[in-house]
């Protein structure tokens, strides 16, 4: 079996997620710390009014593992499987693709990509906080529902096109 090793996540993605680890920390600092009943607005309704509270370091803690740790075990785990000789693969033309002199390189592309999909859940997921921070900078605090719906459609969209150049990669076998 393959050795799982670091080599096999793209050190961008890597990059990414320092980058993502240190932006939390930094806008992190200006949210309201647990004073009195100054809690940071965690949860929001449909009209974006803060309708769930919680204590900034359980709301970083909470951040840090939905922004940094889901998506870096996201991308690790998967390319773990990908690398096991058992790994039930599910491709278009998956023949031709996992085919012994291809497999090597199906599992580079297939892990370049997602590291690609993680790469835009940990950027959305960091919007998303950045909108948190915003929304707690008022009293009380007020999520710009408008922008949380847009950042919403942009990563449904992006993820739509991901899907089809993944799709799109595997449908045509070369001739």
């Amino acid at each position: 079996m393959e050795s799982m090793s670091r080599r096999h996540i793209p050190t961008p993605f890597l990059l990414l997620i320092a980058v993502a680890a240190a932006f939390l920390w930094l806008t992190s600092q200006s949210l309201p710390d647990v004073v009195g009943s100054h809690f940071v607005g965690s949860h929001f309704d449909a009209s974006g009014a803060a309708d769930g509270f919680m204590p900034r370091r359980l709301y970083v803690g909470f951040m840090f593992v939905v922004v940094v740790v889901l998506p870096l075990l996201l991308v690790i785990v998967q390319s773990f499987v990908l690398g096991s000789p058992g790994a039930r693969i599910n491709l278009p033309n998956r023949e031709y693709w996992l085919a012994p002199e291809r497999r090597t390189e199906t599992i580079n592309f297939l892990r370049q990509h997602l590291a690609q999909f993680g790469s835009m859940l940990v950027v959305f997921l960091c919007y998303a906080h950045w909108l948190v921070v915003r929304a707690n900078a008022v009293t009380p605090p007020q999520l710009a529902a408008f922008w949380f719906v847009g950042g919403i459609c942009v990563f449904l969209a992006a993820a739509l096109l991901w899907v089809n150049a993944l799709l799109g990669h595997f449908r045509n076998v070369p001739r």
